[in-house]
């Protein structure tokens, strides 16, 4: 059973004067439909996988409007879904992760951005930036800037947000021009309430199709020699238009203040973060109102010039707040200062880091010099001592944690099939030595961490196979690489099976066969079980008419392939050393099958609830630990990882060690003993089964089992 988004369906269905109480990314969902969307597309991925997720389990609500609602393969499908508002007047808007989705999207957004558009086209990028990242620091500004794409980034707050996305596909139209709207995570996530408008049925949709195509016109082709032609028309048309609609909208934010000698230029999305800091010092009151004046770029491509100039005439000194590197925005801005013969001082990377994430703490360091700098008379207020009582209070953390505290990177969920493959391959290498392991994006990523290290590179999702391809040529053993299912549909099956196949080389791929995009939400694949086999018994195979994946591979002619559940570790163990090993050339394949088991939980949860409640027999299976023959040498716990295998102190008073300890949140996944049996380990491992409403001869049972181990107690 998927998570229900039930409630969140309903706040899209709001009409004329209802308030939405929410979060922001699933405001943005509901200002697309009050702006009269046509298709909605994407890709999931944090922290914008709630507005397809939402979406796709409203399909229903969507046809009824006429909305067209695809979940893409990959980014890239999803860009070139805006083709369609190329040569028709329909509202069209795709959403993926950060930059590493644009990445993805580059081609068709560089193809879509030449000819232009004629249906508003709304990009929502989830700019996954600072230390709360998953992805690469790097921004999304760099392609609205090299493919001449507008580029919004709102302050996170909900009204704003939504009158950016209606005004987004209104200067898309007027400027024939597609945008981006990069929303950062305290965006998406930020709460909030709006005055909800009804929705808007598109004019055309499922609902209203066309009788006839658009006529041939080779002008809207990204093709020479029109690309030409197409290039002058975004500086001599396009952007003028789009500035004029800026403007005339209003769409970036004016605030002004008592000190009107000196200005702050900020990013809409890390507005909230600025007042935060203004706050601590007394330069901004507790409803954000600035004694700076300030002008929130709502709009970060393209700039208005005369918008510029006239907030930065009569001051003698601006600063700009622009997170990441490199500053486009001072450069920009620096430009029209000087074009315009303003002399107003600009400061920005002078007096702020040039990477990483702006919080409040960062953004008031900056903001002190500057004033030190520029306003003798409030140097005074300085940092507020902010600085001095933040590392004041982690100081005195650390005295009474008694140091610093312990790294805690990522690891799996508790019984994720994807533990027991790192654990067979740990015991693999040791006795075929250590292999090059090329690791990709996803959950199986944190494989890479502790107790388990394994991965020597990460170039992208699906690409491991791709990227040992050079590593084959020289390493002397055969390299491993591994990605998820998720990850061979979206780019691995053609980037690097096929490349392999064509090439004839030679390699080790593994396939992690979860069922799901798991790491952005458990998504559902081309290969996930079908809803009738997501009903079925948690531990039923697929059949092979359902085994997608290896169908596949075997039908575009790849001979050595085995498929092992993950939870058998020594046949898993096995299958990697002969893949190792194997005299063998070309390329081989393991499907390591093994269900996602936050949908496995999702599943059986509801199930096991149900039946207690009828009073009906309910075994559950739990893992523990023997105090008294765990020796304490902790090799299960490097073996595997799992958060409910810790230790605890011994109740044997000569052992000096902490001993092995199973924990409440054991799920039974049974990796604990599977490893115990494949590493031959200490035989301190129990299994035991938890049974709620057992039957007479159960109880009998159970009685007579108390009874004779209290004998042999007392005998002892």
């Amino acid at each position: 059973m998927e998570r229900s988004f039930a409630a969140e369906i309903e706040l899209l269905k709001l009409g004329e004067g209802e308030v939405f109480h929410g979060e922001g990314i699933l405001a943005v969902t509901k200002a697309l439909l009050q702006s009269g969307v046509s298709y909605v597309g994407g890709y999931q991925g944090a922290p914008v996988s709630h507005l397809l997720d939402v979406m796709v389990q409203a399909k229903d609500d969507m046809a009824a409007l006429g909305v067209h609602v695809e979940a893409c393969t990959n980014e890239a499908s999803a860009a070139a879904m805006l083709g369609a508002s190329i040569m028709y007047p329909v509202r069209g808007a795709v959403t993926w992760k950060s930059i590493v989705g644009t990445n993805v999207a580059a081609d068709a957004l560089s193809n879509l951005a030449s000819p232009g558009v004629k249906g508003g086209a709304l990009i929502i990028v989830g700019e996954d930036y600072g230390e709360g990242a998953s992805v690469i620091q790097e921004r999304t500004h760099a392609y609205a800037l090299k493919s001449t794409l507008w580029l919004m980034d709102p302050r996170p707050n909900l009204p704003t947000i939504v009158r950016c996305v209606e005004k987004a596909f209104e200067l898309s139209e007027a400027s024939n021009t597609p945008v981006i709207m990069e929303l950062r995570i305290r965006a998406c996530h930020v709460q909030g309430s709006f005055v909800a408008k009804n929705n808007v049925a598109p004019a055309i949709s499922t609902r209203n199709r066309l009788a006839e195509p658009a006529p041939h016109n080779y002008e809207t082709l990204a093709h020479p020699p029109v690309t030409y032609g197409q290039e002058k028309k975004k500086y001599d048309q396009r952007m003028p238009a789009a500035r004029k609609f800026i403007l005339e909208a209003g769409l970036n934010e004016r605030f002004d203040g008592r000190h009107g000698d000196v200005g702050i230029i900020v990013q809409g999305g890390i507005t909230n973060s600025l007042i935060r800091a203004m706050q601590e010092i007394g330069l901004a009151d507790a409803e954000g109102r600035p004694d700076i004046p300030m002008l929130v770029l709502n709009v970060v491509n393209p700039l208005v010039p005369e918008e510029i100039t006239g907030f930065a005439a009569g001051k003698r000194a601006i600063i700009v707040m622009e997170e990441g590197q490199p500053e486009y925005l001072e450069h920009e801005i620096g430009s029209i200062l000087r074009r315009a013969d303003l002399n107003t001082r600009l400061h920005g990377k002078d007096m702020l880091p040039m990477a990483g994430e702006y919080t409040s703490e960062v953004m008031l360091a900056g903001l002190a010099k500057f004033l030190k700098a520029e306003v003798p008379a409030l140097s005074n207020l300085g940092d507020g001592g902010y600085a001095e009582e933040i590392a004041d209070l982690r100081a005195r953390a650390v005295a009474l944690l008694g140091g610093h505290a312990p790294p805690r990177p990522p690891t799996f969920c508790t019984g994720c099939p994807e533990r027991p493959f790192f654990s067979a391959l740990k015991l693999a290498t040791k006795e075929t030595g250590m292999v090059h392991v090329s690791a990709d994006i996803g959950c199986h990523a944190f494989g890479t961490f502790a107790p388990f290290s394994f991965g020597n590179s990460i170039l992208g999702y699906g690409m491991s196979l791709a990227s040992s391809a050079g590593v084959t040529s020289f390493s002397g053993r055969r390299p491993i690489a591994i990605m998820g299912d998720g990850g061979f549909w979206h780019n691995g099956l053609l980037s690097g099976v096929t490349s392999r196949l064509l090439n004839k080389s030679d390699g080790v791929l593994v396939v992690m066969k979860n069922g799901y995009t798991s790491a952005t939400g458990t998504q559902d694949l081309v290969s996930s079980p079908a809803a009738g086999a997501k009903l079925a018994a948690a531990e039923k195979s697929a059949t092979a008419s359902e085994r997608t994946i290896e169908n596949t591979l075997a039908g575009i002619g790849v001979k050595w392939l085995k498929t092992v559940h993950t939870y058998r570790v020594s046949e898993m163990k096995a299958a990697l050393q002969d893949a190792i090993t194997s005299p063998e050339k070309g390329l081989k394949v393991i499907v390591a099958e093994g269900e996602c088991q936050l949908e496995r939980q999702r599943r059986i949860r509801p199930l096991r609830a149900a039946a207690l409640e009828k009073g009906e027999r309910v075994v559950r299976t739990r893992y523990g630990v023997d105090d008294e023959t765990c020796t304490g040498d902790h090799s299960c716990i490097r073996l595997s990882g799992c958060p409910t295998l810790t230790v605890k102190t011994s109740t044997d008073p000569l052992k000096t060690d902490p001993v092995a300890h199973v924990t409440n949140g054991c799920v039974g996944c049974g990796l604990c003993g599977e490893n115990a049996h494949a590493a031959t380990l200490c035989p301190s491992f129990y299994r035991a089964e938890i049974i709620s409403n057992p039957g007479p001869f159960e109880r009998l049972m159970g009685r007579l089992r108390g009874w004779f181990t209290g004998i042999k107690q007392v005998a002892a």
